[in-house]
């Protein structure tokens, strides 16, 4: 009985972080820190956001909005604070929901599409590169609309429920 009260107080009181993750994820992790670190001093701060959110093609971000997201922080940002406040936030989410709000960052109008310009650059230019094949691959899978949009929504949900909702049958 006793090492099961001690597993369940140290799930609560975990002083170490990086004990949440797999290391895998704390490498994504890593790589999605140093991107958003534009001027590589080891913290996010103002202009590491605004900067991040200029390099998403967002340019009218509201100081104000900024200022919400830092608040959000209990001082500054090193990569340690980053994976906690990344820790709590994922705390009991489901994995649709975690990618969802993933993708959300970059659809700041909520439209549930990007389009597939911007995911291939990303996706070929970002953290773990992927080939022309690999996006290949994903747009003869995921294939974007007319207008060159992709529905991330529908791919979030292939990608944790294993098929396509509109598929009844």
């Amino acid at each position: 009985m006793a090492p099961k009260k001690a597993k369940k107080r140290a799930e609560g009181a975990s002083s170490n972080v990086f004990s949440m993750f797999e290391q895998a994820q704390i490498q994504e992790f890593k790589e999605a820190f140093t991107i958003m670190d534009q001027n590589r001093d080891g913290f996010i701060d103002k202009n590491d956001l605004r900067d991040t959110f200029a390099a998403l093609g967002r340019l009218n971000v509201k100081q104000e909005e900024i200022d919400d997201m830092l608040k959000e922080a209990p001082g500054p940002i090193n990569f340690t604070v980053f994976l906690t406040m990344f820790g709590e936030k994922l705390k009991g989410a489901d994995p649709e929901e975690t990618i969802l709000n993933a993708f959300k960052v970059f659809d700041p109008e909520g439209k549930g599409t990007l389009k597939k310009e911007f995911v291939t650059d990303m996706l070929t230019t970002q953290a773990d590169r992927f080939s022309p094949e690999e996006m290949e691959q994903m747009f003869a899978a995921f294939p974007p609309d007319v207008a060159g949009n992709l529905d991330y929504k529908n791919l979030v949900y292939i990608i944790t429920h294993g098929e396509e909702k509109d598929e009844k049958e």
